[in-house]
């Protein structure tokens, strides 16, 4: 079955703002109203905190992030703690599931997948590890994954953490581009304290513009998804009125 999505190139957000354009159109789509989109942003510096996210996860103080210009947000997606910022794509799908691909693990697959495919369009194999959702590579050898077992210094590039209410998903993953890596001292990522992360940047010496390489994945996750895709929308609306739905959601 082959399903319309659109992307919309958010460009950077507050992570507050999106989160609520996320939860008005979940429900829009719950409703069968609208039509499937991905949205693909730069968030400012945020820390989110899943179902299953333990407190001394966060390393610094409410009052230290709030100083460094760091918000804190307790969502309903899977998982433990992550961080957003500028040179980090996050993609959040709106997609029924609907009537035929109503499989969680099918699901989380295409998202990985997704993402694997968009980093070794900059020459980096990645794959998964046994028990620690997201998106792996070997930093002593980016050009090839050995498996999570023979990696000789495995980092995490891209995260995940999804929420499926209805069979309509929202939140997604995130793919570090050529985020401050820096900002990570302010969690245990995922929970994970053994293995640190890194980014495309880190890996290649290069920084690719993130609005390319949302487009890259986009089109890699419509394909995952069996969609037929439509161009990349930009919206460069400053605020979104709750009350009202976006034009490309309906159109």
């Amino acid at each position: 079955m082959s399903r319309r999505l659109t992307g919309i190139w958010l460009g950077r957000r507050p992570y507050g703002a999106v989160l609520g354009l996320q939860r008005a159109l979940h429900a829009a789509r719950a409703r069968g109203e609208g039509h499937d989109v991905v949205l693909l942003v730069e968030h400012d510096p945020v820390i989110t905190l899943g179902r299953s996210a333990r407190a001394e996860h966060v390393l610094t103080a409410g009052a230290a992030l709030a100083a460094a210009g760091i918000e804190v947000f307790a969502v309903e997606r899977g998982g433990d703690v992550t961080l957003h910022g500028p040179g980090q794509l996050v993609a959040y799908p709106i997609v029924d599931l609907c009537p035929d691909r109503r499989d969680v693990r099918r699901y989380v697959n295409d998202l990985l997948e997704a993402m694997r495919q968009t980093v070794l369009d900059h020459g980096i194999a990645a794959g998964t590890v046994p028990g620690q959702v997201g998106l792996w590579v070997d930093r002593a050898r980016p050009t090839s994954w050995p498996g999570a077992g023979a990696a000789e210094a495995r980092a995490k590039v891209g995260a995940l953490g999804v929420r499926i209410a209805r069979w309509v998903t929202f939140h997604g993953f995130a793919l570090n581009v050529s985020i401050d890596l820096s900002l990570y001292r302010h969690i245990v990522p995922c929970g994970i304290r053994e293995h640190p992360v890194t980014s495309l940047a880190a890996l290649t010496g290069r920084a690719p513009a993130v609005s390319e390489v949302a487009r890259a994945a986009y089109a890699h996750l419509s394909a995952r998804l069996d969609a037929m895709p439509s161009p990349v929308v930009d919206d460069p609306s400053p605020a979104w009125d709750p009350a009202l739905t976006p034009p490309w959601f309906t159109a």
